[in-house]
């Protein structure tokens, strides 16, 4: 994948409709300046930024759409308590093998074209998964889906670093905003929407896959419009990169895995916690969505935040610390403030737009980007994979959530220290490749 200094005129960097981000954020400029774009280009700009937003919207009902409805669909299909918490897995997994190789689909035939691949698979696997008559045919079918969405997860970051470099900010805000409304929207009302379709989850997970057709429009316009190409030296330099050398590299992979253990395991059992503690499966979802609603806002002004500041780790900490507190009340009174708890956990899984701030600000270019986001997000992924596991196995084994609500609290301590090494104002080029010996005189 091209950046902007070699890359043809239509893979140039978009035109400003708005200010630039201050600070780290607008290092992608360095890219090269194209001369100014038609009238034409300017609404390609705005279709693009829709068909993101769209995109963001479609990357989580695949998850918090089931969560609610995971005791139907356990007791339908005849699933256990540990094969659920595998459920709960499988999208780390998915994101992890598909996230892995985004980057060379991308080289080969543009970040663009795979996106747009990548919402057709999301409106084909929750369409499909409605259908099946088992716990196999479930479990592949959201992998379809997910597979989905684990190359948009990846390439959606370079996408903006690439056509918005002056704006990494407010686009990593607007991704993230639109993320975590689809999120929240998905948990509070699928239940409610499965009772007004008949009560059949069937019916309550399949409609939304007329979201995921709506983004799937919008990315087919944007690719047959945009024309994208793919190729070009700096690709080949950015795949050349040896980014395992980088230390920044690596905290980013270690603090995206750690915190998205405990997102998925909020949105995979959060619920069930809630019903479990005597409150009704739709209050549970309501629950749930609040957690998302949280980070709508949060998600939309905290890479415009982080952005303007060289240094990130101030975030890391005060996010953390919301994270503890609300592992430890759900753990010793989930019952007695639930909106409090569900709040915190909000904020806590606000690490995630943060750390997609993070991968777009430590790389000097689209290529680097590309390159650290797949590593990140590939490795953080694999890293979050035995979490979900492992909690659906200590709540079947204890019947209760103290151990596995206290496991949670406790990985947040080196979620923080990761977090901390990845929010210094580094570059991976600068620690990933080796300084030239000078030449003996």
């Amino acid at each position: 994948m091209s950046t902007a200094a070699d890359s043809p005129a239509d893979a140039r960097p978009l035109p400003r409709t708005g200010p630039p981000t201050a600070g780290r954020a607008g290092s992608g400029a360095r890219e090269g300046r194209p001369a100014p774009a038609p009238a034409r280009t300017k609404y390609l700009g705005v279709l693009f930024a829709v068909a993101i937003a769209a995109a963001a919207f479609n990357l989580r009902p695949v998850v918090t759409s089931l969560g609610p409805l995971l005791d139907q669909v356990r007791a339908d299909l005849g699933m256990s308590a540990t094969v659920a918490g595998l459920l709960t897995a499988v999208p780390s997994l998915c994101f992890a093998l598909f996230g892995l190789a985004a980057p060379a689909l991308a080289r080969r035939i543009g970040p663009v074209a795979v996106v747009t691949a990548g919402m057709g698979a999301i409106t084909l696997g929750v369409l499909a998964r409605s259908f099946a008559g088992g716990t196999a045919v479930f479990l592949l079918l959201t992998a379809v889906a997910l597979a989905g969405v684990a190359v948009a997860n990846v390439l959606i970051p370079v996408v903006i670093k690439r056509y918005f470099p002056e704006r990494v900010g407010p686009m990593i805000g607007l991704y993230s905003m639109a993320l975590s409304a689809g999120t929240a929207l998905a948990a509070a009302v699928t239940v409610p929407l499965t009772s007004a379709l008949g009560g059949d989850w069937r019916v309550g997970l399949g409609v939304w896959a007329g979201v995921g057709a709506v983004a799937l429009v919008l990315w087919l316009a944007t690719l047959l419009l945009h024309r994208e190409r793919s190729g070009g030296s700096a690709s080949r330099a950015a795949e050349r990169l040896p980014i395992l050398r980088s230390r920044t590299a690596w905290a980013l992979a270690c603090f995206f895995g750690l915190q998205a253990t405990g997102a998925y395991v909020t949105m995979g059992w959060m619920p069930q916690i809630f019903q479990d503690a005597d409150i009704s499966s739709s209050t549970s979802g309501v629950l749930l969505a609040l957690t998302m609603v949280v980070g709508v806002p949060v998600s939309f002004v905290l890479p415009n935040w982080a952005a303007r500041r060289g240094d990130q780790r101030i975030f890391v900490v005060v996010l953390a610390a919301c994270g503890i507190a609300g592992y430890t009340g759900l753990a010793l009174a989930p019952a007695g403030a639930p909106w409090v708890w569900a709040a915190l956990m909000g904020l806590s899984n606000c690490a995630f737009p943060l750390v997609l701030t993070m991968i777009g600000l430590r790389a000097r270019t689209s290529g680097g980007v590309a390159q650290l986001s797949a590593f990140a997000q590939g490795l953080g992924y694999l890293i979050s994979i035995p979490g979900p596991i492992l909690i659906g196995s200590l709540y079947q084994a204890t019947g209760q959530w103290y151990l596995p609500l206290g496991f949670l609290a406790l990985l947040l301590l080196p979620q923080m220290a990761f977090g901390l090494r990845a929010g210094l104002p580094r570059f991976i080029e600068d620690e990933a490749v080796r300084p030239v010996a000078p030449a003996a005189s």
